[in-house]
């Protein structure tokens, strides 16, 4: 059914990163979504009416306000696929994560409405009807609900969207929460407590206001400017550690935009001997291949390594294995030594994690009493960074490299 409506309503389906298809995807996710959930909507509005219940009524209210979050996405994908303009040179992606965070604001309004009026109806009770038709209307509702879970999961692996995904996630919740309703139902039924369907109200609205509260995290974060995945991370690395003569990579800095507009930038080690226009060119194929295969737009900056002197590879081996030490979480790069007449100079950058908690005052004099521990005539002089990505990468020299 899924790959049916893909085919029918998404042209040029097939090519998935054009901002354009992907807008077409978004569109059908989201009208059938505004379809279903308005169907839905009438249905338990119907039966809540009829019979009083203000769990249904409440169920129904948020198939209405799913309903809405569909026309807001719909909007974002629309606004998210147009080009770059001179005020927006990096595109307009980031309206799809606006649009997920609008939604959920929407689903939080809605349920302390939901939560403020079951809370009225555990303490003045009223008689709840029950028919097969309420019966037939949730379980209809459970399949549908059940159904589009599926479809925007689907959908949104395919564009790698985290707005359908959360959709879907949404779906998800509410067959959890119909299936209440008619338990509920069913509950009032059985033993005459009207009283279950203002608890049951509550604990729907309390779950819609959970719901939304994560659906807030997962849409602000992007926005804030989170860090990029382990995943993202360690294949960026392994794609740009296969190419001949890299030694290593360091300062990876990722820049979200929206779904399909990522900008990169990091440092990648080369031996000295390497002449520097070989260099540059291969430089320029690692940056078009990320291009084209990752979809990542590139920029990388030059290090060369001196890899002939004996003394800083024997230098950056132990160096390297007593940081691990200290903390795995921490990382070195950039080793040089600058002799003079009276003394050595050793120079490196430490790199802490974002929100290191330790004291990076005595990580520095520990290291500084370590290099000069390994010759007396050598001064450290460290400079300090922080991580820009998810977690410290492991060491990434290639096996060889002294």
């Amino acid at each position: 059914m899924t790959q049916l409506l893909i085919r029918a309503f998404v042209k040029d389906y097939k090519n998935r990163q054009d901002p354009v298809v992907r807008e077409r995807y978004g569109r059908l996710a989201s009208i059938v979504g505004v379809i279903c959930n308005l169907l839905l909507f009438a249905g338990k509005l119907t039966v809540g009416t009829l019979f009083g219940s203000i769990a249904i009524t409440a169920d129904a209210i948020n198939n209405l306000s799913d309903a809405s979050s569909n026309v807001v996405s719909l909007i974002g994908f629309k606004l998210a696929s147009k080009a770059p303009d001179a005020e927006h040179p990096y595109g307009h992606a980031r309206y799809e994560y606006v649009a997920g965070l609008a939604v959920s604001t929407m689903i939080m309004a809605i349920g302390l409405s939901l939560l403020k009026e079951s809370a009225g109806k555990i303490l003045h009770p009223e008689a709840v009807g029950f028919s097969l038709l309420t019966v037939g209307v949730l379980c209809a509702s459970i399949l549908v609900k059940f159904w589009m879970s599926f479809f925007n999961r689907r959908v949104g692996l395919i564009i790698e969207s985290e707005t359908l995904i959360a959709t879907a996630a949404d779906s998800r919740n509410d067959v959890i929460s119909t299936s209440a309703v008619l338990i509920s139902a069913v509950l009032c039924k059985v033993t005459g407590l009207d009283i279950i369907d203002g608890i049951m109200g509550v604990g729907v609205a309390i779950f819609i206001l959970w719901s939304g509260w994560g659906l807030v995290q997962d849409t602000l974060s992007p926005l804030l400017g989170e860090s990029p995945s382990p995943e993202l991370v360690e294949k960026l690395e392994k794609k740009v550690l296969s190419y001949p003569r890299v030694l290593g990579v360091h300062d990876m800095m990722v820049h979200d935009y929206g779904p399909g507009r990522q900008f990169a930038s990091l440092h990648v080690e080369f031996p000295t001997e390497v002449d520097p226009l070989e260099a540059h060119d291969l430089i320029d194929n690692i940056e078009r291949d990320v291009r084209e295969e990752m979809h990542i737009l590139l920029t990388i900056h030059y290090d060369p390594i001196v890899t002939s002197d004996a003394r800083v590879g024997v230098l950056r081996a132990r160096l390297v294995e007593e940081i691990h030490k200290m903390d795995p979480a921490l990382s070195m790069h950039d080793l040089r030594l600058v002799p003079g007449p009276t003394h050595t100079n050793v120079l490196f950058d430490l790199v802490f994690p974002a929100g290191y908690a330790g004291d990076k005052q005595a990580v520095r004099e520990k290291l500084e009493a370590f290099v000069t521990g390994q010759d007396p005539s050598y001064i450290c002089k460290i400079k300090v960074e922080q991580s820009y990505i998810a977690a410290p990468p492991a060491q990434t020299a290639k096996k060889g490299e002294s």
